[in-house]
């Protein structure tokens, strides 16, 4: 959905998929209008000299990047999704492109920013991550701010700061947000490998997580039960939708050892994470039949070019629960399966997917299920 969002004088039209039908849902925070009223109220535009920049880290959908468009600015994100979000935003509002940078959060920092606005994001591992970078391209001068909502600023937020950044201090809360000021004082800070590695014994896999992949510190209980429930046949070309560090996709190549894998998910930290595992865990011949997707679900993906599609869905968009994805998941994946391809997923048993999967294919059967999650199989019928 559309909606306006009216600060300092700009008017800016921003775009938002709503969760449920006649649902609202903003494309942009009161963490978004903390920052920018705080950046209007104390000219910290001043600071961007014309060898320097701005650097915005996790915007959401676009507002940072439109409302500050006459800067010469980078914007980090690891979602592919909030990228798409903010290239639609930009060209809604007209803004221009040529003082705009966008680039993914694997890739190195600038070395100029003067400020730097951060959205905190959900996951402590991933923001870690993203100020250890960060604390390696500042200086003294640099000013960093920080904008949360107050439930998402925990006091192991702040340490992480302090710990990478130097001396900080929070503000009073407004619509519940509240902003991080962090001095950069801090020296000799220590490098952390933040990625981590652990096994899977049954498979003899070692697993490799970035700072900002799902269930990163172990096998997520859902993405087990899928592996140990696929369905048999004679599959070629198979999808791991959502793959997140790429283990169902891995048990997918281990049963269709002839199939074609394709590893997609939104996250670029996900999708290079895959990468890495399948590199690491198998012969150089099967990770040759791989392919590795950062792209929003299927979509641009042909019609009837699969015959299993294999899926956990996700249940949330950064901080909001939405059933959004799994519905765009489950539709791509009809358009995309062949006749008779099967879409098999697995979900917590509240999530109502049973009725979904009947709405779009006609058809769902349960192939497992235990206190916590069904296996489901939807097959595409001519």
């Amino acid at each position: 959905m559309n909606e306006a969002l009216i600060i300092a004088d700009q008017i800016l039209i921003l775009h938002r998929h709503p969760r449920r039908k006649n649902e609202t849902l903003q494309a942009w925070d009161s963490a978004d209008e903390y920052l920018i009223n705080h950046f209007q109220d104390n000219d910290l535009g001043k600071y961007i000299t014309e060898d320097g920049q701005l650097l915005i880290i996790n915007d959401g959908f676009g507002a940072l990047s439109c409302f500050f468009q006459e800067t010469q600015r980078t914007v980090v994100s690891d979602s592919f999704l909030s990228v798409g979000s903010i290239k639609l935003n930009m060209q809604r509002n007209q803004c221009p492109t040529e003082t705009l940078l966008i680039q993914d959060s694997l890739q190195p920092l600038p070395t100029n920013a003067k400020v730097v606005l951060i959205k905190v994001p959900k996951t402590l591992s991933f923001l870690e991550y993203q100020l250890q970078q960060l604390s390696s391209v500042i200086d003294k001068d640099t000013i960093v701010v920080a904008a949360g909502k107050v439930d998402a600023i925990h006091k192991s937020t702040l340490a992480l700061f302090e710990k990478y950044i130097g001396t900080t201090k929070t503000s009073l809360a407004k619509k519940k947000s509240r902003l991080i000021f962090s001095l950069p004082d801090q020296i000799n800070v220590s490098e952390k490998e933040v990625a981590i590695t652990w096994d899977i014994e049954r498979f003899d896999w070692k697993i490799h997580n970035h700072a900002n992949v799902f269930s990163r510190n172990h096998l997520d209980i859902g993405g087990r039960y899928l592996m140990e429930n696929l369905p048999e046949g004679d599959f070629t070309k198979v999808v791991d939708l959502g793959c997140g560090n790429g283990v169902v996709g891995m048990a997918a190549a281990e049963a269709y050892p002839d199939a074609q894998i394709t590893f997609i998910d939104e996250s670029y930290m996900a999708v290079d994470s895959a990468r890495i595992n399948m590199l690491k865990n198998f012969e150089e011949e099967r990770s040759d039949n791989t392919r590795f997707v950062v792209n929003n679900g299927l979509v641009g993906f042909k019609s009837r070019s699969y015959d299993l599609i294999l899926c956990n869905p996700p249940f949330h968009q950064q901080h909001a629960i939405t059933d959004h994805i799994a519905w765009s998941m489950f539709n791509d994946a009809h358009f995309c399966l062949a006749i008779n391809g099967e879409l098999v997923i697995v979900g917590n048993r509240h999530l109502d997917y049973q009725d979904k999967l009947n709405r779009i294919f006609g058809n769902c059967e349960l192939i497992a299920e235990n206190k916590k999650f069904v296996i489901l199989r939807a097959i595409k019928r001519d």
